[in-house]
């Protein structure tokens, strides 16, 4: 892949989509008692996720709640993100916007806070045939010199492009470098091959079926943090060939990824209400949101003494 020179604080570094794997973050969107972007507890969420040894840092995606953000908002989180990440991990942000002029003007801005690359979703207006999307996709695409991956999410989003359309896309535009699926390894599987294994392809659920991913080519995985300590655990272990400590620490986390990767909103409710006892953060939420109900606060409670405070790495 070709290599693209940033300037990160003053320091100068090349980077490619070939350097991306492991386990990667996605931030969740946390809030104050007004329902305002709390700037103290988003830095303390990067600083937990490098200390546990993420590969990757990313933020804007479904679990931050992208939708219920301003763009000026979304350009706060950037801005936030990318001066707590300071260059330690490679840093996306997913796109969110109605318009391709919308889309655009959010690249530009991840460009001019450093980001490493970028994450485009389809936009969440209408539902198209997958020749719109292909074709919106690639015009944003152009308009940014940053390595471009698709998030491909239909189960979650009501719209997406199949293996065959998503290799078409990568085919027309050699700017799109990456995919960013969300769904079974079966799934996963025929899009890698789809794509000749020519491109890093992750997946996200939470962590469901984490090791069968890796089994199949899968590159990384993008996770919310709840559970990001013991997935770089199990990732590290298998990329080492220990195939035992992978499978008891994957084993140790997945009740707690079962029980919170109910859907996107549940997600947001208990994941990040998981994440919350783990490292001492008070959760508020802003409306409108799934509301925790008794069960899900003796679950999270439940989990949380299991796993234990969030290590470092």
């Amino acid at each position: 892949m070709p290599m693209v020179r940033l300037q990160i604080g003053k320091v100068m570094r090349d980077f490619s989509t070939d350097q991306l794997h492991g386990i990667h973050t996605i931030l969740y969107a946390l809030f104050d008692a007004d329902e305002r972007l709390d700037r103290a507890a988003m830095r303390r969420q990067v600083q937990h996720c490098l200390a546990a040894g993420v590969h990757g840092m990313a933020a804007l995606g479904l679990a931050t709640e992208v939708a219920k953000l301003s763009e000026a908002e979304r350009r706060t989180v950037m801005d936030w993100v990318a001066e707590d990440t300071a260059g330690a991990v490679p840093l996306a942000f997913t796109i969110f916007g109605a318009s391709v002029a919308e889309q655009v003007a959010q690249v530009k801005h991840a460009e001019s806070v450093g980001a490493d690359w970028v994450i485009l979703q389809p936009p969440m207006v209408g539902s198209y045939g997958a020749g719109e999307y292909i074709r919106f996709f690639g015009r944003v695409a152009e308009a940014t010199t940053l390595p471009v991956a698709i998030q491909n999410a239909p189960a979650f989003m009501g719209r997406g492009l199949s293996a065959a359309e998503i290799a078409d896309l990568v085919g027309q535009h050699p700017n799109i470098r990456a995919i960013k699926g969300e769904g079974p390894v079966t799934d996963i599987a025929s899009v890698i091959a789809a794509t000749g294994g020519r491109l890093p392809v992750f997946n996200g659920r939470a962590g469901l079926e984490m090791l069968d991913n890796f089994r199949i080519g899968c590159r990384g995985l993008i996770l919310a943090p709840d559970c990001i300590d013991y997935a770089v655990a199990a990732y590290d272990a298998h990329r080492r060939g220990d195939t035992a400590t992978a499978e008891t620490t994957y084993a140790a986390m997945l009740p707690a990824v079962v029980a919170t990767m109910q859907g996107v909103e549940h997600l947001i409710c208990y994941g990040k209400r998981l994440y919350a006892a783990r490292t001492g953060e008070d959760i508020q939420d802003r409306a409108p949101a799934m509301r925790p109900n008794d069960t899900g606060q003796e679950m999270v409670a439940r989990m949380a003494a299991s796993l234990g405070p969030l290590k470092r790495q």
